[in-house]
């Protein structure tokens, strides 16, 4: 089997030459460990273990380091460093960086991931044959993952982002002890924002689908968000001049989404709670706050 970066090997010690390092042979083909990626006493006709990889000349070499993903296999890695032309360069245990080519990123930018977001990814190789990172799918990882049992819904899970679009976010939920994780998917409804690839987030199990995964949502359940959000409009209010605010039930969701990142259905659902407690009124497309309400919590 002809020797392949990515791969780990038990190759033969067949002679050292300094101030190299040491020739290693399946054979019929050799490759060099050099000195600086041997670990501990090596000797001419023992026989070790390493990981194959090409070196900053393009040559085929050899580790005693163990990394973190091998040839065709799904790691969770650390974004380390972004180059705005080739990409993110991720962790993988050797010393040096694995490339996820910029191709592989999402055109949005505010959808690319940033350092220490952590991505799931399948190690593969570019058309020279080099080591690269390729964004791993839902069909590698399902493969991994289990079906959510049906008391999930309802909890709160951490969530990361493999698959992040405009209209919904596809997440893999943290399985804990119980295993890799469950597929979700957060609609663009369900967020509080836009997320990117690699990014963590807590999320809330809304429902356990047929097929083992899950619809999920970055809010909290009505009755609990109708009490934050209510707060969050409360405050505002309080710091604006004259206590009044140019958002009403008129207003666009759009511009509510973007000024309090919450859906117009929940600005409703807030606005009504703060109605019917007699703490603010709406007169066109403006909402005030009551005088005697001025120095009331919503809570309250």
């Amino acid at each position: 089997m002809r020797l392949e970066a990515g791969t780990i090997r038990r190759l033969d010690v067949a002679r050292e030459i300094s101030p190299h390092g040491f020739f290693l042979t399946d054979g019929t083909q050799d490759v060099l460990l050099h000195y600086s990626e041997a670990i501990g006493e090596v000797k001419p006709g023992e026989q070790v273990d390493v990981f194959l990889f090409h070196d900053t000349e393009d040559r085929l070499a050899a580790t005693m380091r163990k990394p973190l993903v091998t040839l065709g296999e799904v790691a969770l890695l650390e974004v380390v460093d972004i180059h705005p032309r080739f990409g993110c360069f991720l962790e993988m245990g050797l010393g040096r960086h694995l490339l996820l080519p910029f191709k592989e990123l999402p055109e949005l930018k505010e959808l690319r991931p940033e350092v220490g977001d952590r991505v799931f990814v399948v190690l593969a190789h570019d058309r020279q044959g080099r080591l690269v990172a390729k964004v791993a799918g839902e069909d590698r990882l399902k493969l991994l993952c289990f079906d959510a049992p049906a008391s999930w819904r309802s909890t709160w899970v951490d969530a990361r982002v493999y698959k992040p679009l405009q209209m919904g976010s596809f997440i893999v939920c943290d399985g804990g002890v119980v295993g890799f994780g469950v597929i979700g998917f957060i609609h663009a409804s369900e967020r509080t924002r836009l997320l990117r690839l690699g990014e963590q987030v807590k999320v809330r199990v809304t429902f356990v689908r047929e097929d083992g995964n899950v619809n999920c949502s970055m809010r909290e359940r009505k009755e609990v968000g109708r009490d934050t959000d209510s707060e969050k409009l409360l405050a505002f209010l309080k710091e604006r001049p004259n206590q009044a605010m140019p958002y009403s039930d008129e207003t666009p969701a759009d511009l509510i989404s973007q000024r309090f990142g919450m859906s117009k259905s929940a600005f409703k659902r807030a606005i009504g709670k703060l109605m019917k407690e007699g703490l603010v009124y709406q007169e066109g497309s403006w909402t005030y706050l009551k005088k005697e309400a001025a120095s009331q919590p919503a809570s309250e």
